[in-house]
């Protein structure tokens, strides 16, 4: 194996709507592609900050004071502590770095299962 890694390809292995699929792991941290569709769950990182980059599509990340969207090629780190929420108001693919066990939700017992890729 060259360790190349084809998103397209790995995007297309799934149809499920915010259950991230880990596609790689480097410095204690998930390289994850996500697809997803419609509100999240307010939440927050008390200990990391999200990453959040758009491969395909258009997301609004909602704050409490206000709202970042981003389209293909840009991103976003959400800072620990604050509140917010992805909307997908289309079908949106998502690049996301965590630290290797983040619960996606902030909270372990509502957290999506970390499934691979």
């Amino acid at each position: 194996m060259d360790g190349k890694i084809n998103l397209a390809e790995k995007l297309a292995s799934f149809a499920q709507h915010w259950s991230p699929r880990t596609i790689t792991q480097f410095n204690d941290c998930d390289v994850m592609v996500v697809k997803v569709l419609g509100e999240f769950v307010w939440h927050k990182h008390d200990d990391t900050d999200d990453f959040f980059l758009v491969l395909k599509g258009t997301l609004d990340i909602e704050l409490r004071d206000r709202v970042v969207t981003l389209g293909p090629g840009e991103m976003y780190v959400v800072p620990k502590g604050v509140e917010h929420r992805p909307v997908a108001r289309e079908e949106v693919h998502l690049l996301l770095i965590e630290p290797t066990g983040t619960p996606n939700t902030g909270d372990p017992a509502t957290a999506a299962q970390r499934i691979k890729a």
